[in-house]
């Protein structure tokens, strides 16, 4: 996978990523919606024996336009840029989305990026895609300027699921702050997937019995608090069944961080520093203040049963979920 970052920019394009079709969009989710977009490029590019890339913007516009209510990330950089490889895509251009940017025009846009810098054949993207100072680049602008400049402009509809509801990232997040992982993971179309390193705790889980890999996720998660059943990729690839907590560990401190715990099954190895990926599959119960360690203990015993029986007979949700979870 060849990711374009901000001190590459100002170099030109390999000739042979040049003239291919690129997907647009922040993609933060790599939802079933966004998959419609990506899915298309692929499929065009296929057709033509052109390369396919992707065109993202980091970091998110939010975070520039509203530093003070950050956005929860569905996938961070690194974590969108593993789907997208994992869906077929070998190159992708994270564009800086600064002051600079966003006050560009959006003909400024289209000849200096899409035109000079990629060589453009075809721009897949959805029908909501707006680009210029004050967003004053959309759809109609767009396909009129792929017309001036000899590209051509393919833009898809909002993609809805079986109930006719539209796909979208603020809607998975809202999900995931009510612990419903089964429709999160419907609408992603794989399992909702978080990615850290593994850090040192107080280590209170390895003398209870149940060791935990620990990671920090964003400050801004709106991940429900509670137990779940997860699968913990090594960077080797290697996957192991677990059962996780995420939250603030009432039962022994009163003012804990929020922490991501993983019990990982029959394994006994150091994970420290590792860059780890959990893999959610469900929401077995939310998290609860127990009168001591013994029936908190008896409870992680019910909790890794629970875990073990609805980690026992999974199948990829899609072809992406296998490479992720799988």
């Amino acid at each position: 996978m060849t990711v374009f970052h901000r001190n590459e920019l100002k170099s030109p394009l390999p000739d042979s990523l040049k003239g291919g079709v690129v997907a647009i969009g922040n993609f933060d989710g790599v939802h079933r919606g966004h998959q419609a977009v990506l899915h298309r490029a692929l499929e065009l590019a296929q057709a033509r024996g052109v390369p396919a890339l992707v065109l993202t913007f980091e970091p998110h516009p939010r975070s520039l336009f509203q530093p003070q209510k950050p956005v929860f990330r569905l996938t961070p950089a690194p974590m969108k840029a593993r789907l997208l490889e994992a869906m077929g895509f070998r190159c992708v251009v994270e564009y800086p989305f600064d002051r600079e940017f966003a006050g560009r025009s959006p003909e400024d846009f289209v000849k200096s990026i899409l035109k000079d810098w990629l060589d453009a054949s075809e721009v897949v993207t959805g029908f909501d895609f707006h680009f210029g100072k004050g967003r004053e680049g959309g759809p109609a602008y767009l396909m009129e300027a792929g017309h001036r400049h000899g590209f051509g402009v393919t833009m898809l509809d909002a993609f809805r699921d079986e109930n006719a509801e539209v796909v979208s990232s603020s809607r998975i997040r809202d999900l995931l702050s009510e612990g419903r992982i089964g429709e999160v993971n419907g609408l992603l179309g794989y399992r909702f997937t978080v990615e850290a390193e593994v850090i040192k705790g107080k280590q209170l889980g390895r003398q209870l019995g149940f060791p935990t890999a620990n990671m920090a996720l964003q400050p801004e998660a709106t991940l429900r608090a509670g137990i779940y059943a997860v699968r913990l990729r090594r960077p080797d690839g290697v996957i192991r069944d677990g059962v996780a907590s995420f939250g603030y560990r009432p039962t022994v401190t009163e003012d804990g961080a929020p922490l991501l715990e993983t019990f990982v099954f029959d394994f006994s190895g150091d994970l420290y520093g590792e860059v780890c990926a959990v893999s959610f599959f469900a929401h077995l119960r939310d998290e609860w203040k127990f009168d001591g360690l013994d029936p908190l203990v008896a409870q992680i015993r019910k909790d890794e049963q629970e875990a073990r029986a609805a980690l026992s007979a999974v199948a990829p949700l899609s072809l992406l979920d296998g490479r992720i979870a799988f």
